[in-house]
């Protein structure tokens, strides 16, 4: 039987889109995917979304849908980016599944057979303003080891070390922005530290581990690995820990349990048995590849979970950096920052495949989008390079010959050369070392190049054209070659080369150079030059939103004393109070306003409404014949507090309503969007009750 292998990326988390950032991972392990396919491997790709914990639960209720609808409306937009970049599973599922409760379940209760699962009290923080615990992601502070500002409860993006929430220094909620208390609740947690010299033993062990990695993971061991918290209270989204009301799983349990019930979900399609064939025979393996961030997860918690309820431990876990544009890390305010529908408007998605490929080696660096460069790879390697070699040689052959090869040219000592760089190639695929099997296939490509210039078939026809066949077959076959070591990488445009080479799609045993006596199809350009320079300004990104919006409280409202439909408001904006004229009388009683917290844009001039002072204006969102005002909202931010637009500077300058009048804002999924992007505090997105499409003012 030959080997089964599943080849996994990390979960992308279902409340956002997929980014560009993202696509590295995605891309890599696609194309690692696609030439273990080539070579004739039994591999298959598997994924799926991570749709538990609190941000999905919050998001979910902010929007005022079930969180299934959220993440069942995520999962339709992170399968349509990934096809976009060609992107090819075998399987992508969802961690809210049957299959995934299945599997959280028994590993949860083989561990808690073998004594690893305990209870204990723990003091977390909670929420007072809003009546809950909160975890990891939903309390933030300066890392306890680093001293970094602005640090999730359980890991820091900067040191990466884990700790506990209630080791951050100067924490506030995340919900409320409030400074939150220390309350004890019951939490399971799992004898990680009884299990440091096997996962010690695995990592010195397996020869497949970047070493680099094991030596910083193996630290970790050595500083003493503490139990793992693995439980969360309500309210939560995801699966109830069996034989509990209101306690569940922590997120970081059940995700990488996704990979399983993802193979599982591959299975049932295919009349094949998870465990049996793949996630508990020796036989078999098991790849993950992960971003750097998720170390401590996949190399410590998710083997000692696996080696403890039965399963197969991962044979490798490959970990790439992360991607930075133009030497800048990616950021929404300066402008580098992408998600994938973003990208596409600017890369064709097989150009930015070849880039990351030509930078990804099996190493732990960051890889840098670099826009100059980029184009000038795609424009002077693979155009210049390879497909100025393969289309020559076809238009020359459909030419002079009616695209038939009837020969080839007698080359040993260049095919020597050349099977010994797909050796190499082949290599490098292996071990995800894609940097190397790019710069061998260019080496290839040029090898062709030379060897036509050289043999000057343009001229040589006039008087020899029996010669100039075995040439071009010489050549044909080349081209054949390239078009296979290039599909793992460039899936449609090899595909294309194929449509030109009049062949079906072929296997890595199919490169050598015995193709004669075939007819080729009229050929075409597929690999096109970027002729205008790609421009990421960040300066240009960097916008102005012409409003400086303001969250405020509505301490007083009363009747106008001259106007029917007019309220007036007192109002407190945090360093100061003002009074605001609305015309909100029929859609709010002065009772129904006391103690919201509205938007108001603070650098409107002041103005006289029916000889009472207005000092700004509140925003609302309204139908055109005005039956219906909603004000916008922002309950969990405080007096004060600034609206941000992402990627836009705030003009604090001084504005009239005829400039305000200008200023498109409208309602989408119970958000204000300007130009599609959302208004939002740092606490929160800004809300508004009120169906899409309506004009706010």
């Amino acid at each position: 039987m030959t080997k089964r292998i599943v080849v996994t990326s990390a979960l992308p988390y279902a409340n956002g889109q997929i980014h560009i950032g993202h696509l590295v991972e995605y891309i890599q392990t696609d194309i690692f995917v696609r030439f273990l396919k080539l070579i004739g491997k039994d591999a298959i790709y598997c994924c799926a979304d991570d749709t538990h914990g609190t941000p999905i639960e919050i998001k979910a209720s902010q929007l005022k849908i079930k969180p299934e609808e959220l993440i069942k409306k995520v999962h339709k937009e992170h399968l349509e980016d990934f096809k976009s970049f060609h992107i090819n599973f075998d399987s992508y599922y969802s961690t809210n599944s049957e299959e995934n409760k299945h599997y959280a379940d028994k590993i949860f209760n083989a561990l808690k057979d073998k004594d690893l699962i305990y209870t204990k009290d723990v003091e977390n923080f909670y929420d007072e303003k809003e009546k809950r615990f909160l975890p990891d992601r939903y309390v933030k502070g300066e890392c306890p080891k680093c001293g970094a500002l602005d640090q999730y409860g359980d890991v820091c993006e900067k040191c990466n070390a884990t700790y506990k929430p209630i080791d951050l220094v100067n924490p506030y909620s995340t919900v409320s922005g409030e400074k939150p208390i220390r309350k004890s609740s019951e939490h399971y947690f799992f004898k990680l530290s009884e299990l440091s010299d096997k996962l010690d033993k695995y990592l010195t062990e397996n020869k497949n581990l970047q070493p680099e990695i094991v030596n910083y993971v193996r630290n970790w061991i050595k500083e003493g690995l503490q139990d793992w918290d693995i439980s969360r209270d309500g309210p939560y989204f995801g699966f109830k820990i069996p034989g509990e009301a209101d306690k569940y799983y922590y997120v970081w349990l059940d995700a990488p349990v996704g990979y399983i019930a993802s193979t599982e979900n591959y299975c049932n399609q295919n009349n094949l048995n998870t465990e049996k064939d793949y996630w508990k025979n020796k036989e078999s393996e098991i790849i993950h590849f992960i971003g750097k961030d998720i170390i401590y997860f996949h190399f410590l918690f998710w083997p000692a979970m696996l080696m403890e309820s039965g399963f197969n431990v991962p044979n490798n876990i490959i970990v790439h950096g992360f991607l930075t544009i133009n030497g800048e890390k990616m950021s929404k305010s300066r402008g580098t920052f992408f998600t994938a529908k973003e990208a596409l408007k600017l890369f064709e998605p097989e150009y930015l495949r070849y880039y990351y490929a030509k930078n990804l080696s099996k190493k732990m660096s960051d890889i840098d989008l670099d826009i100059k460069d980029f184009q000038d790879s795609i424009n002077n390697e693979l155009v210049a390079n390879i497909g100025n070699f393969t289309y020559r040689v076809l238009s020359f052959l459909d030419k002079n010959y009616d695209g038939e090869i009837t020969t080839i040219d007698d080359q040993k000592d260049l095919e020597k050369d050349i099977f010994e760089l797909v050796e190499k190639v082949k290599d490098d695929y292996s071990d995800a070392n894609f940097k190397s099997a790019v710069k061998n296939i260019l080496h290839i490509s040029a090898i062709g190049n030379r060897y036509f210039q050289d043999t000057e078939p343009w001229k040589l026809i006039k008087y020899d054209r029996d010669k100039v066949q075995e040439i071009l077959g010489f050549c044909v076959n080349i081209v054949k070659n390239l078009s296979i070591l290039l599909s793992p990488i460039l899936p449609e445009l090899s595909a294309q080369l194929n449509q030109h080479l009049n062949l079906e799609q072929a296997s890595w045993e199919h490169i050598d150079f015995k193709l004669i006596n075939h007819k080729t199809n009229k050929p075409k350009i597929i690999f096109n030059r970027i002729e205008e320079d790609i421009k990421i300004d960040l300066e240009d990104k960097e916008k102005t939103f012409p409003l400086d919006l303001k969250v405020a409280k509505i301490l007083e409202a009363k009747d106008h004393p001259d106007a029917e439909k007019l309220l007036v408001l007192q109002i407190d904006l945090g360093k100061e109070k003002r009074q605001l004229v609305a015309g909100l009388k029929g859609h709010y009683t002065p009772e129904d306003l006391i103690g919201k917290q509205i938007i108001v844009v603070s650098n409107l001039k002041p103005a006289k409404l029916r000889g009472v002072d207005s000092q700004g204006m509140l925003l609302a969102a309204s139908t055109k014949d005005k039956s219906s005002v909603t004000v916008l909202e922002a309950p969990k931010s405080l007096p004060g507090d600034q609206v941000i637009v992402d990627n836009h500077k705030i003009n604090d300058k001084q504005i009239t309503f005829d400039d305000f009048q200008k200023i498109k804002i409208i309602t989408k999924e119970n958000n204000a969007l300007f130009n599609d992007l959302v208004l939002k505090t740092k606490k929160e997105d800004i809300h508004v009750e009120a169906k899409d499409g309506l004009r706010i003012g």
